[in-house]
């Protein structure tokens, strides 16, 4: 009789624990991930650049596995980069050397998110089920990673080692931790930043950056930046005079817009491109989709020649504070990387 009330303890603690893990799959299923990812990424972050690298293989119906040359990676990166699906990646360049030195690369990740904001960098690597982590381990004891001591500690490197590998890799991967857990691997050329990364991260954070991640949905690569950010970065402000001025007529004769608290551009399976933007209110989506259609289907100052010779604008639609553009890029063109970097004009504030 005294232990019956513990075990209906242990009973509701299972079904409680049962609950939260259902939960937390129906928000899995619920959302992109993209935006499962981006729960990972600081607070401070103020541009986050997503790669969905089991998305692109699959688009690019690409054979490649653990046992791929760094040779085989770079073939399949020229591929993405000729369909604009590689411009939002930290690994270009490093993919070949990480491949054969390390034991991951595009070749194997399920995902890439990389994070840039005042107090450092970050690039977040989603591991594929099944990945041999051991092997991981084992792989950073040899090229030299001085080991934690706990299993989800900092793997310190540093770039003076980083440099002493086979071919070109980021400092962004100088120090690495393994969350088994979590299935990823973070990397970022400041350990202690680093090590700060659990403290630091969005969870179920609202605003801007989310609402426009939500927007874009399951994108294959993508580019968010922050209210701010694309405000100062992106907008017209680093265009010539001329530009700005040019801007500023077309921005009057379209009706004006309103300032955008965040801002994300995506590249969708099959080839098109949608644009998110979020705002203060649904008044100011609902003009804004107005006003900012128009722009995106004229002139391209800043850009040289005209938003149609890029893509055909298709439906604009303002759902609560979210805008979202459809686009269909012409052919030979690279909108993503195009419109990711000012002065664009459409995303002017």
């Amino acid at each position: 009789m005294r232990r019956r009330p513990i075990v209906l303890l242990v009973i509701a603690a299972l079904v409680v624990s049962v609950a939260v893990v259902v939960g937390w799959r129906l928000r899995s299923e619920d959302r992109s991930r993209f935006a499962e990812a981006l729960r990972l990424a600081p607070t401070t972050a103020a541009r986050l650049s997503w790669t969905d690298w089991a998305g692109v293989r699959a688009e690019l119906d690409a054979d490649l596995s653990s046992t791929s040359t760094g040779a085989d990676v770079d073939v399949f990166l020229r591929d993405a980069f000729d369909r604009d699906l590689s411009s939002t990646t930290a690994l270009d360049a490093s993919a070949p050397t990480i491949q054969d030195e390390i034991g991951f690369s595009p070749a194997t990740l399920d995902w890439e998110l990389f994070t840039q904001g005042a107090d450092g960098a970050l690039v977040l690597m989603g591991l594929p089920d099944g990945f041999d982590v051991s092997g991981l381990r084992d792989r950073l004891r040899s090229v030299g990673f001085v080991e934690p001591d706990d299993a989800d500690g900092v793997w310190r490197g540093g770039v003076d080692l980083l440099e002493g590998l086979g071919g070109p890799v980021t400092p962004e991967l100088a120090a690495l931790v393994i969350d088994e857990e979590a299935g990823i691997v973070a990397g970022s050329d400041d350990p202690d930043f680093l090590e700060q990364r659990g403290d630091l991260a969005r969870g179920d954070a609202e605003g801007g950056v989310r609402d426009v991640v939500d927007a874009v949905g399951p994108a294959l690569s993508a580019s968010v930046a922050t209210g701010d950010q694309a405000c100062s970065s992106l907008a017209m402000t680093d265009a010539d005079p001329a530009d700005r001025t040019r801007a500023s007529e077309l921005v009057e004769q379209a009706g004006g817009v309103h300032p955008v608290t965040g801002f994300a551009i995506g590249a969708q399976p099959g080839g098109d491109i949608r644009v998110a933007m979020a705002f203060e209110s649904e008044a100011q989506a609902r003009a804004d989709a107005d006003s900012r259609s128009r722009l995106a289907a004229g002139p391209a100052p800043g850009q040289g020649g005209t938003f149609p010779e890029r893509f055909a604008l298709g439906k604009v639609v303002a759902s609560g504070r979210v805008l979202t553009m459809a686009m269909t890029p012409v052919e030979g063109t690279f909108v993503l990387s195009d419109l990711s970097h000012g002065p664009v004009l459409f995303a002017t504030c």
